[in-house]
């Protein structure tokens, strides 16, 4: 079994708003839907259990670039996108926060009666992956969520998240199916996060004995701590700064967007009438849906498509939100009757930026860029839990000051 790594996450509180949570689905359905088209399905599982992909989903989407919210609206989003046509797309949603993860077993029982799958064996699957990561492991982070997602023919995912009220962090955990060897004898490449203290590993090569006799020693402190490998851990400051992001790759996606008309790319892109906002953000969902592992160590960068619902780095702009699911939308209903033009204009979309990115010199100013965001947010239906973005007050010019003679005048 291949343990693809988590994610520390600080933790937030709130809900996502209706007008959001109705975009991310259908955006999120956008993108699975092409994923599938180009590379299979099995390219989504794959692509769930790595964190830093998440991670710039969830961005892409509108969600608070680190935040722990960012799993539970993202699961829920695709679990609302993908579930009502799961029969077209061999993919299947179970789980979720809360009580909803206790419904997993069910959900996945009434999917193997569908598909023909041994359901008990991906119950059990379900139920040893939480446990591993609840009590197997001991890290100071208890779950409260848990999603199941599993094709058609077997292979899963699992994206579970932990919460430790002490240190007000929260913990993702992602799963594969892939190479499945034993869940008790090391079925992880690695565990890995901040040095918290000791830590209890009962499926360590070493601890065969002591699994044995667990119910015995579960209380007691272990002396052997879990090597780091891959992490990704999320400051825990709410703004993005320009050290969260890669700025030579930020600088090269604007310049594609705000430099390069529309007219210059339309007709290679065939995507008349995008303006640069728009381009912008399909630069990015092109590369969510498209780019390869490594484009992904910088994940707050995807917060520059759709901003984020709590205003960093800048209000969901909900007009070009709407029409990049629209062609987004357009562009995988033409795949599937034959016709890859759009699809394989918006994958160019992220080849030229990478292209432009091999010889990019930045000179990016981030807070300039930011603000600029910000202050045209209104231009384009800005939208945050606060309310709608609104134009830049225009200060009235000062009035002149009358001299004030004095007696010596």
């Amino acid at each position: 079994m291949k343990r693809a790594g988590h994610a520390d996450l600080p933790l937030h509180h709130g809900r996502v708003p209706v007008w959001l949570a109705q975009r991310m689905s259908k955006l999120a359905a956008g993108i699975i839907e092409a994923i599938i088209i180009e590379y299979g399905k099995s390219e989504v599982i794959r692509r769930m259990s790595d964190p830093l992909w998440f991670q710039s989903l969830g961005c892409v989407l509108g969600m608070d670039w680190h935040s722990s919210g960012i799993t539970t609206s993202v699961m829920g989003a695709l679990k609302r996108a993908i579930n009502p046509i799961s029969n077209t797309l061999g993919i299947y949603v179970c789980g979720g926060r809360g009580r909803h993860s206790r419904q997993t077993p069910a959900e996945l029982l009434k999917i193997a009666d569908h598909t023909g799958l041994d359901g008990q064996v991906l119950v059990k699957c379900s139920k040893l992956s939480a446990k591993i990561d609840n009590t197997a492991i001991q890290d100071g982070f208890q779950l409260y969520l848990h999603s199941f997602l599993v094709t058609d023919e077997g292979e899963w995912a699992v994206v579970q998240q932990g919460m430790n009220g002490a240190s007000g962090y929260a913990r993702r955990y992602h799963w594969h199916s892939e190479a499945l060897d034993s869940f008790v004898n090391e079925p992880h490449t690695c565990i890995c996060g901040n040095n918290q203290g000791e830590i209890l590993n009962l499926t360590d090569r070493n601890a065969r004995e002591t699994r044995n006799k667990v119910l015995e020693i579960i209380q007691e402190s272990p002396s052997r701590m879990l090597p780091e490998i891959r992490k990704i851990y999320m400051p825990s400051h709410h703004d993005v700064k320009s050290k969260d992001v890669n700025l030579k790759r930020l600088g090269s996606l604007l310049a594609f967007a705000h430099d390069y008309g529309p007219q210059d790319f339309e007709s290679l892109l065939l995507l008349k009438g995008v303006g640069p906002r728009t381009m912008q953000s399909l630069a990015l969902v092109s590369e969510v849906i498209y780019g390869t592992p490594t484009r992904f160590q910088d994940p707050a960068r995807f917060s520059f498509a759709h901003g984020g619902k709590d205003g960093h780095p800048f209000p969901v702009p909900t007009k070009v939100y709407d029409e990049t699911i629209q062609i987004l939308k357009t562009s995988v209903e033409k795949a599937k009757i034959g016709f890859y033009d759009k699809q394989r204009a918006i994958k160019s979309i992220g080849k030229i930026v990478e292209h432009i990115e091999k010889d990019f010199k930045p000179n990016t100013n981030f807070n300039r860029v930011v603000a600029k965001e910000r202050e045209e947010s209104y231009k384009y239906g800005g939208r945050t839990v606060f309310g709608k973005a609104q134009p830049p007050k225009v200060k009235s010019p000062a009035k002149p000051r009358l001299k004030q003679l004095s007696l010596f005048d």
